[in-house]
């Protein structure tokens, strides 16, 4: 998710090839009940805003959607224009969400970045990358068995809380994935911090579970790579997990990554979610 505004800031400050890999962050289960989350998200480096995004998420009992859009703004943005989307489905069985397909799609400086992905049962049958990865010697390969047992970028925003209590607690940081962009294969592992509360401008207030998140990559990444290595030894990285309304399904609020020329920062400020019965209200 919201791979854009930070993919961008990465190609034009922060040069790494592991910063938007973190924006995808973890899925630990089904999705359960029905609901729609519409928010719209700031992005900054340093307090400077360098882009924005929207995400909507629609579960329902036996699949879900999820897409998101975003485009550089502020100082970023005089440096180098760019925007794209990213967008998942897939469907829920005995309750565990399977993906189906996922594409995203940014353009940046006239440049286009592109992937697309058929996925069945957890293994990439089909994808595309355009263009492809430069040739690089020491770039670690991506193997087919690479391509199995993974989950989408934005599947992996989606967390499930098993149980009947509130579903936003430790238990929400307790997870891992294995994820595959199209471009990389990487681990994300999850570690509970604290409780804390947020308000947005508009929607939720309310308590968030705060996690500890740590990178692992595995495939498609350059091991020498500064950012890469700055990425795997940082232990401040933090997911802010709010609840989707009608499910037991948590996604990122607010996420944060320092980096040696500032905070990355992506937070939102708009987090409006409903169950089906509130939606069908307003239409009645």
């Amino acid at each position: 998710m919201f791979v854009v505004p930070f993919r961008l800031a990465r190609r034009h400050t922060l040069r790494s090839a592991g910063l938007a890999v973190v924006m995808a962050c973890m899925a630990g289960g089904a999705a359960q009940a029905q609901g729609k989350l519409d928010a719209r998200y700031t992005a900054s480096l340093a307090g400077i805003p360098i882009g924005k995004g929207a995400w909507v998420i629609d579960i329902s009992d036996d699949q879900y959607t999820a897409a998101a859009s975003g485009s550089a703004t502020g100082l970023l943005r005089v440096i180098a224009s760019g925007q794209g989307t990213s967008a998942a489905r897939g469907i829920l069985v005995a309750g565990q969400p399977v993906a189906v397909s996922y594409a995203a799609t940014i353009t940046a400086d006239k440049k286009t970045d592109e992937v697309r992905m058929a996925i069945s049962g957890g293994a990439v049958k089909e994808y595309v990358v355009e263009p492809p990865s430069p040739p690089n010697p020491e770039r670690v390969p991506i193997t087919e068995a690479h391509r199995h047992g993974i989950i989408d970028p934005m599947t992996a925003s989606l967390v499930r809380v098993s149980g009947t209590g509130d579903p936003v607690g430790p238990e929400a940081c307790q997870r891992s994935a294995s994820i595959f962009d199209g471009r990389m294969r990487y681990d994300l592992q999850l570690a509970f911090k604290r409780m804390d509360k947020v308000k947005a401008e508009k929607g939720y207030q309310g308590s968030v579970a705060v996690c500890s998140v740590y990178f692992s990559p595995i495939a498609g990444y350059v091991p020498d790579r500064a950012a890469i290595k700055y990425l795997i030894s940082s232990r401040d990285m933090e997911l802010w997990l709010a609840p989707v309304a009608g499910t037991r399904v948590l996604v990122p609020f607010r996420v944060s990554i320092p980096t040696p020329v500032g905070l990355a920062l992506l937070e939102a400020t708009q987090f409006i979610s409903t169950p089906p019965k509130a939606a069908n209200a307003k239409t009645q």
